[in-house]
């Protein structure tokens, strides 16, 4: 199942001379690049909804915290660790 995970954006970056802005986003404790692209006004501290690797919407800490604790009780983060190991091996994230 795909879903949207909440981070917090820790970092800011852009790529290609300036045209496309990526955030270093945390999902309680494995960072993953996100484009902002979605979210020009997004920034370093904000929490973040991420989908296949796209910031689609800003969210307050209570509701990350909530909805991170949602996935977390219903084992959908045990997919997310899973996919981080795989990534590490060449594999593909669906954050």
């Amino acid at each position: 199942m795909c879903l949207a995970i909440p981070g917090k954006i820790k970092s800011i970056e852009t790529q290609y001379n300036g045209l496309v802005r990526m955030a270093n986003v945390v999902f309680g404790g494995i960072t993953k690049q996100a484009s902002l692209e979605m979210l020009p006004d997004a920034q370093e501290g904000d929490y973040v909804l991420v989908h296949v690797g796209v910031a689609i919407s800003k969210i307050d800490e209570e509701e990350a915290e909530k909805s991170f604790s949602y996935l977390k009780e219903i084992g959908e983060l045990d997919e997310l660790v899973e996919h981080s190991q795989i990534d590490r091996d060449g594999g593909s994230c669906p954050i």
